[in-house]
């Protein structure tokens, strides 16, 4: 079972204080690589950088008193960037793995998901992965890079699989019959259908339960303070409501 955003144990031997003491960043500025392309993480609207990872950041700096720099960053390039000091947390919807961990460094968990296949909604010849391999000819499309084209390439063959240097275009890709299905965490799946209509995922869980995280460089001074803020939140309710506002409550 994955942990997601697990509140700190108190130390028995530490002081017990009636108000709570929260690391003060001092009004430092931190840069947050996002893509601006991966809703309902991040996206831009009528010119404005919107989206989860844009409210989280908002409400963790209020508390540990820092100002969050949002700064478009490419896929392919953000976790190199994060590596080598370029910038100081990225967000962007980030799959914690063991590999990735080497060169990062990771927040604690903070949402389990899994990932899907993302479908025109009225494609109605396949409704599984087994069925869609089945088919004579066909195409899946995914981000170059991710954990969803390991994925995707698992399952279905590199000569089937299609990488973009973006989900937005894989997306185009699959709208305009020139994909057959996208591999695609299954929170992200909703926000492209919530933002453009016509799709719909497949109720398949193609690679079981996995975890997303910030990434920080290698030692970085901001872990330990963005996970206490993280911590907090979640305490007093308020992550609840940031993720109620972008993320639909799961089917029960």
């Amino acid at each position: 079972m994955i942990p997601v955003l697990g509140v700190f144990a108190q130390d028995a031997t530490a002081e017990v204080t009636t108000e709570p003491v929260w690391p003060d960043l001092g009004g430092k500025e931190i840069t947050i690589a996002v893509e601006n392309a991966y809703p309902p993480y991040n996206a831009i609207v009528d010119g404005k950088g919107v989206g989860w990872d844009y409210d989280a950041f908002t409400a963790i700096c209020q508390l540990i008193n820092c100002v969050p720099k949002f700064t478009e960053v490419a896929w392919d390039g953000m976790l190199l960037g994060i590596s080598n000091g370029q910038y100081d947390i990225a967000a962007d919807g980030i799959t914690y793995t063991a590999e990735r961990d080497k060169t990062v460094d990771f927040s604690q968990l903070y949402q389990a998901y899994d990932e899907t296949l993302l479908i025109r909604d009225n494609d109605t010849r396949f409704t599984t992965s087994d069925e869609l391999k089945k088919l004579p000819k066909f195409l899946v499309a995914t981000q170059i890079g991710t954990t969803n084209e390991i994925t995707a390439k698992a399952l279905f063959g590199e000569a089937n699989v299609k990488s973009f240097d973006t989900f937005g275009a894989a997306i185009e890709a699959l709208k305009n019959d020139d994909a057959d299905a996208v591999v695609v965490d299954r929170p992200a799946a909703e926000g492209y259908i919530e933002a453009q209509g016509g799709l719909k995922t497949l109720p398949e869980s193609l690679n079981g339960i996995e975890g997303l995280a910030f990434a920080f460089p290698p030692g970085s001074k901001l872990v330990n303070p963005v996970n206490a803020a993280m911590s907090a939140l979640q305490a007093s309710g308020a992550w609840d409501e940031i993720y109620a506002k972008w993320f639909k409550p799961a089917a029960k």
